[in-house]
């Protein structure tokens, strides 16, 4: 049989692909040997057979070895085979990707924003490993400084991030400059400060050369990618993953940068919560101040 090497979410049996396992498989396909492709590759082209297959019929079929098709599985969260057929023998039914495409009239466009903004926060939380997550609340507790950076649509959540540490009185820096970022971990971190590093494909160049110089000087990485074989997450001390793979007829798409804020805004409050009063005072008195600023303070039972 045949096989496309294609992950096109739009995909002809994409959609009968249990949802979970879907996510996965988009998050490792690139970083998949060639044996453990053509396993992949089958997986998505024949989903309706996997949950009567055994191994046996599955390696066959997918012109692999038995192993590979038991490790796919592994790499994909099942604990071995039998796992993975049994989850396709009753799908998840979720929403599948809809992706934009020229030809939608502006009220369909708006829905499958939304419905694509939804899926990829669903999808993003699900991703999160809760051990990794405790690990990035411990060390930016922990931390004396904090530094976030990101390139392009990464520097935008980088310095929404920023913002807020920086409002409830936390010594922190950003820089969307590679330059820059080099030099704040060269004369402002130490060993005793958590650099966080945002990159969708973890694979930007200046990125990982600030997260390799971060390590050289002891300060700790948090990764925030989408994919979990990335350079960056192989780096980095701490991963979040989101998990965002809706296109875009402009290839880009919001809910990337939707769900990295969300990961960093659930990092902001834990915080806030975990640190203390003085961490609160500190808020309250950035409110007060930049109060001046506003025509008004809000009373939202006057609204």
């Amino acid at each position: 049989m045949k096989v496309e090497s294609s992950l096109s979410p739009a995909g002809e049996h994409s959609e009968r692909v249990p949802h979970r396992c879907l996510i996965r498989l988009r998050g490792i396909y690139h970083s998949l040997k060639k044996a453990e492709r053509k396993a992949a590759d089958y997986l998505l082209a024949a989903p309706e057979a996997i949950h009567d297959a055994g191994v046996v019929e599955f390696s066959s079929h997918a012109g692999c070895s038995q192993a590979t098709v038991v490790r796919l599985a592994q790499r994909l969260g099942y604990d071995g085979f039998p796992a993975l057929r049994k989850d396709f023998a009753s799908p998840e039914t979720e929403v599948p990707y809809r992706d934009i495409g020229l030809a939608d009239t502006p009220e369909t466009v708006l829905r499958k924003v939304f419905a694509n903004s939804v899926q990829a926060l669903q999808d993003t939380l699900a991703a999160v490993d809760p051990v990794q997550y405790s690990k990035a609340v411990a060390a930016l507790l922990a931390a004396k400084s904090l530094a976030f950076f990101g390139l392009g649509n990464a520097a935008v959540v980088a310095r929404e991030a920023y913002q807020k540490f920086l409002r409830v009185g936390v010594p922190c820096h950003t820089a969307e400059d590679p330059d820059l970022q080099l030099i704040i971990l060269s004369n402002h971190l130490t060993r005793w400060d958590v650099m966080v590093a945002i990159s969708y494909s973890g694979e930007s160049k200046p990125i990982l050369a600030a997260a390799r110089e971060a390590q050289a000087r002891g300060v700790r990485v948090l990764a925030i990618t989408n994919f979990p074989r990335s350079s960056l997450a192989k780096l980095a001390d701490v991963v979040l993953l989101t998990a965002v793979f809706q296109e875009h007829i402009n290839g880009e798409i919001g809910s990337q940068r939707l769900a990295q804020l969300a990961v960093l805004e659930s990092l902001y409050v834990n915080y806030l919560l975990r640190s203390g009063a003085s961490v609160r005072k500190a808020l309250r008195a950035a409110n007060q101040v930049v109060g001046a600023n506003k025509n008004r303070q809000f009373d939202p039972l006057s609204a």
